[in-house]
């Protein structure tokens, strides 16, 4: 079997309590619960399943996510007509309990915590396998930390829940140093006990890589740089034998060569389940981010790119002479068709070098390209079946070589993992491009990083952790800096916006005797 969607949804397990007379305490035999559930491998197995089938939820990178990680951040903005939609990309908090900007990823993201943490807590005491059990539980601590890694971006702060909870749980102040701490277990735990690659039928199960891989992220995040080389070295010696670049880069967007050597971690999604998304044999488990992204007529439009990034492409030819295809690849603009007169001008059903009137008229009308489904139909719906890839070989190398540089390392020894990103592009090595100069200094080495990573991964996820990571977030110069890329950044509060509001709904059930017990972010 290609990927793992077709997962045995367990949904959240519990145990049902009612009436509490014992002649009406009487088993029910086609009821999943607790105590009949949890007797075997087979049953931890699905329990982890139900972990994964979590990445099908609109909170996470099948819809909304995006919103927070592309459109917030200084590659993208939010065209929509649903203005609160789009007032959320722009700083511009004032529900805190606007359910597709905030509630949606809290309530998701602690419902899959809440799945792995039955895993953590019941698979222990089931008679199987050692080697097995001790995966499904890694798996379990993999995903787990996942969740959290959302929660430390978006909220720098949240609740720690780490065995399952009842509905009379009050949720507590935990500190983000305190999840990143837990963040780290998980992950050291599970790099331990995942193995390094999977048979076919398991393809898209986390692996030693994609633990050591975030984890090394979770390390950068928190400027501990020579633990991350630590963790990311072990993949880049992985190179040729389970790591690498693909020569065709597209391949990593497309349903036609998935869970290759540049995919770490993938979300398994496809097309053949058109229900909603919900906890059934019904649910959905396609790609909506396409539906959000793409033009008016093909889909909706909410999310566009950022003019700055098509004119930066533009700075730098190929060593052919070309202009750069990863442009062509990830942003649509007006005019794109004179800029590769040797790639189609066709967009799903139509000719985009007319630039339809609907599409508008601005030079800031870019739209994301990246991940669209053009190769195979005429319009986007709720249901593409492209792997949204969380981490890739070709992110990997510039974290790596970022950490180099932070850890004492020359530019110039960095600069070769960089360059093999460029080259795979049909770019020069940095010391023979109009950029030889940012291999002077380590400052101006990590400026120019800022600008490869984003023209290599823009639109997948990480631009937010990165300028938060660069302190790009936290004075004025910077924030300057960043609104001549990105208007909305006008909108931005230091101290404040670089994280986003605890929903107020979940603040407020947390009081005891009338006092917040999870309390609000600092400004909010």
């Amino acid at each position: 079997m290609k990927k793992i969607y077709g997962l045995l949804i367990v949904g959240a397990l519990s145990l049902c309590t009612g009436c509490s007379s014992s002649l009406l305490d009487i088993e029910n035999p086609n009821e999943t619960t607790i105590p009949t559930f949890w007797k075997s491998a087979s049953d931890a197995e699905t329990g982890v399943n139900a972990c994964y089938s979590f990445l099908y939820k609109e909170g996470t990178w099948m819809r909304w996510l995006s919103f927070r990680y592309d459109l917030a951040s200084d590659e993208g903005w939010s065209s929509s007509p649903w203005i609160e939609l789009g007032d959320w990309t722009r700083f511009l908090y004032t529900n805190y309990n606007f359910y597709e900007g905030n509630v949606v990823h809290w309530e998701h993201f602690y419902v899959g915590i809440f799945r792995c943490n039955q895993v953590l807590a019941n698979v222990p005491g089931i008679e199987m396998d050692e080697t097995e059990k001790n995966q499904v539980l890694a798996e379990a601590s993999f995903l787990r930390a996942l969740w959290y890694f959302q929660i430390n971006l978006l909220w720098e702060k949240g609740t720690l829940v780490l065995e399952p909870q009842d509905a009379n749980y009050v949720p507590k102040d935990a500190s983000e140093q305190e999840i990143w701490d837990q963040i780290e277990k998980d992950l050291v735990f599970a790099a331990s006990k995942l193995p390094e690659s999977w048979d076919a039928a398991n393809l898209g199960r986390a692996t030693k890589g994609a633990a050591k891989a975030l984890l090394g992220k979770a390390y950068m995040q928190q400027h501990k740089f020579d633990l991350a080389k630590e963790e990311l070295k072990w993949l880049v010696d992985k190179e040729g034998s389970l790591y690498g670049l693909l020569s065709n880069r597209e391949d990593n967007f497309t349903d036609l060569n998935e869970n290759n050597k540049e995919g770490i971690f993938e979300i398994q999604f496809s097309d053949l389940n058109k229900g909603g998304t919900g906890n059934d044999a019904s649910m959905a488990f396609g790609f909506q981010r396409t539906q959000f992204y793409a033009p008016s007529g093909i889909g909706w439009g909410d999310g566009k790119a950022r003019r700055w990034l098509v004119d930066e492409f533009l700075k730098e030819k190929r060593a052919d002479g070309k202009n750069d295809l990863r442009l062509y690849n990830s942003i649509l603009y007006k005019g794109f068709a004179a800029d590769f007169p040797d790639q189609s001008a066709k967009y799903y059903n139509y000719q985009a070098s007319s630039w339809p009137a609907g599409w508008g008229q601005d030079s800031q009308d870019c739209y994301i390209r990246k991940y669209n489904t053009s190769y195979y139909r005429e319009r986007e719906d709720y249901f593409a079946r492209n792997n949204y890839r969380i981490m890739r070989y070709a992110d990997i190398l510039m974290n790596y070589a970022e950490c180099l540089v932070e850890t004492g390392s020359s530019v110039t020894d960095a600069a070769v993992y960089v360059d093999k990103v460029r080259e795979r592009a049909g770019l020069s090595k940095l010391k023979d491009s109009p950029w030889k100069e940012s291999l002077n200094s380590k400052e101006s080495f990590m400026k120019r990083l800022q600008t490869e990573r984003t023209l290599e991964l823009c639109f997948e996820g990480w631009r937010w952790a990165d300028i938060k990571r660069w302190g790009l977030l936290d004075t004025q110069a910077s924030i300057d800096e960043l609104k001549v890329r990105d208007k909305d950044f006008t909108n931005f509060v230091i101290g404040k916006h670089k994280r986003m509001p605890i929903p107020q709904k979940e603040v407020d059930i947390s009081k005891v005797n009338g006092e917040p017990q999870l309390t609000q972010n600092p400004s909010y």
